[in-house]
């Protein structure tokens, strides 16, 4: 038998081998790719999220506002400072209306809107610094017979002006929400179990706002600028019980609650 002269053997059809290597390589690549997961190598933040932590601040700002204008109901909790004044906040707004209660360093009274009728229930205190006349004398015959009974604000008395805001629900997050400075993005955080990404104003100075990760992009916290309050919102969508009072429950104080006339 002759030998084969060397070389004279079939050959590899083109580009097999480098397939071959190309293949093994791709093997190697998922492999580590395996272990390095399995190993706690670095996971994608935003797996399993709503996508906002992958967006532009600004953009996550008009989602989260957009998704709130969207809501029919929030519960809002927490202080706000308006006016000089700081007030304690527990209350549920739908569109229609809302209930809950305001706290101040003086007094603490109830809020309960159903419709455009607005009704305040307080104790005899507080009404006496309300019904005080022009010589600033508190009017407590006035006082007592409205403590602890659901008043009817009337719609053009400066009482109506001043607490309407905090049962109309567009109107308070509008003025909640609003962020000052050049906003920034990327923190993750927890609130109560879901994912958190926080928005940064003014490199703080100008408010935070920290936005649901989870489902709807809702906003969950703010802390506002400068210092003047936290405010937790929680229960979007559910629904708001709102009926008014009951008659024996209510006094109609007329035209006018505030300086003693009527």
């Amino acid at each position: 038998m002759s030998a084969i002269p060397p070389g004279s053997g079939p050959r590899p059809l083109p580009g097999t081998r480098r397939t071959g290597r190309a293949a093994l390589a791709g093997a190697v690549c998922a492999a580590l790719a395996v272990a390095l997961t399995g190993c706690g190598g670095e996971t994608d933040p935003d797996a399993g999220t709503n996508g906002m932590g992958k967006l532009p601040a600004a953009k996550v700002e008009a989602k989260a506002k957009a998704a709130a204008q969207r809501a029919e109901t929030v519960h809002l909790s927490g202080n706000v400072v308006s006016q000089g004044r700081t007030y304690k906040l527990d209350m549920s707004l739908a569109k229609d209306g809302a209930k809950g209660e305001l706290t101040t360093k003086a007094a603490a009274f109830q809020l309960l809107r159903v419709g455009e009728s607005l009704y305040l229930k307080a104790d005899a205190a507080f009404w006496a610094g309300e019904k005080s006349g022009s010589s600033g004398t508190p009017d407590q015959a006035a006082a007592q017979k409205l403590g602890g009974k659901y008043v009817k604000v009337p719609a053009k008395d400066p009482v109506y002006q001043r607490f309407s805001g905090f049962t109309d629900k567009d109107t308070l997050l509008a003025g909640l929400l609003g962020l000052h400075g050049k906003l920034t993005s990327g923190d993750r955080g927890d609130l109560d179990g879901v994912r958190t990404i926080r928005l940064t104003a003014g490199a703080g100075s100008g408010g935070t706002l920290d936005v649901s990760l989870e489902g709807t992009p809702y906003p969950l916290r703010l802390h506002r600028a400068g210092g003047a309050g936290v405010v937790r919102m929680s229960d979007w969508g559910k629904s708001v019980d709102l009926k008014a009072p009951d008659k024996d429950q209510v006094v109609d104080y007329g035209t006018r609650i505030s300086g003693g006339g009527h």
